[in-house]
């Protein structure tokens, strides 16, 4: 600890969940931890969720390249500026109670709120509507159950990784340019990750509609369309 600086040490101190001590302590050790290290010895196969889960503490970490033991270049990542300790980034995530998913359910339905798909509730997820990377603390808590959305697991892989390599969550952090994301409402919004587009996710459900799905697939597979391009063709027609 003597190393580094006292800011990000003050910061260190808050931390208690396992997998954020795990990259820490490595690097408070070795002075970084790369990939290979995160897969090897503690068994993370996805680096960047556990880097990100220290940045969650409002602990600074930037990504550097290194070799690994083949001589290939890999990712390490070690402390970043300490003037970009976010403050409001006190606990990390935190873990929500049953009661609280009990109540999503019952005001919005077992339905995924970016797919409208309905599933039994062990399939979803609570995900912050604004990210907790961009908002932190302010909207963490469960006395604000508008701030979160049921998702499935499908839908929140495409979020992240959207949201991960959106320009506000790399560099602005606005909370008000996340509200108006197709991520945050998807009922209503104004882009989707900073970029003018529009989305609208069709889920055939049952025989009847599964079986009018097949024949659009044939349809399209006959005249060389895409299913997409189809669809977006067909609306044109109708206007």
């Amino acid at each position: 600890m003597a190393k580094v600086h006292p800011k990000i040490r003050a910061q260190i101190r808050r931390v208690t969940g396992k997998r954020p001590l795990a990259v820490i302590n490595h690097i408070l050790k070795h002075g970084k931890i790369t990939t290979e290290d995160l897969k090897n010895i503690y068994g993370y196969n996805h680096a960047p969720r556990a880097a990100r889960d220290v940045r969650e503490q409002g602990i600074p970490l930037d990504t550097i390249r290194v070799r690994n033991s083949d001589g290939r270049l890999i990712a390490a990542y070690i402390f970043g500026d300490p003037s970009k300790i976010e403050h409001h980034k006190l606990g990390g995530r935190k873990v929500f109670s049953k009661a609280f998913k009990k109540l999503l359910v019952e005001q919005r339905g077992a339905v995924c709120a970016i797919t409208g798909e309905p599933f039994h509730p062990r399939y979803l997820s609570i995900d912050h509507r604004i990210p907790y990377e961009v908002a932190g603390d302010q909207i963490s808590g469960e006395e604000n159950p508008s701030a979160f959305m049921l998702i499935s697991t499908a839908a929140q892989r495409q979020k992240s990784w959207s949201c991960e390599h959106c320009r506000n969550w790399m560099e602005f952090k606005r909370s008000a340019t996340c509200k108006r994301c197709y991520w945050a409402s998807p009922e209503k919004y104004e882009h989707i990750a900073m970029e003018e587009r529009r989305r609208v996710e069709i889920v055939w459900i049952g025989p009847e509609e599964v079986a009018e799905y097949e024949r659009l697939r044939k349809r399209c597979e006959q005249t060389g369309v895409s299913l997409v391009v189809f669809i977006k063709n067909t609306m044109k027609r109708t206007h």
